[in-house]
């Protein structure tokens, strides 16, 4: 299994009709890079996901959860952070977050 550690602000999306809000990390950098090495290699092995999205196991303070990251076209990865998550560790719109990716 590989370790990606990344630092990044939490940020808010909206849906279209403006019902659906979703908080997420944007993993970049040499991050986001080695999480899109690891994109290609499981593409070219017949192993990718829909949307292109990565399976993860998150570190995020003391809390743990496995979930999904996706390709954005403008920057990086997207990850995506729950409720309980975001009060577990005290973690509101703009807060910086360290993460660590269990690939």
């Amino acid at each position: 299994m590989e370790h990606i550690t990344h630092t990044g602000p939490l940020w808010r999306w909206t849906g279209a009709t403006g019902t659906g809000v979703w908080f997420f990390i944007t993993i970049d950098g040499a991050a986001g890079e080695a999480l899109s090495a690891t994109a290609l290699m499981r593409r070219m092995e017949g192993m990718s996901r829909g949307f292109g999205s990565l399976k993860v196991r998150v570190v995020i303070g003391e809390s743990r959860f496995a979930t999904s990251v996706f390709p954005s076209k403008e920057t990086g990865w997207m990850l995506p952070v729950k409720a309980a998550v975001r009060k577990a560790e005290g973690l509101g719109e703009g807060d910086l977050a360290r993460v660590v990716l269990e690939v």
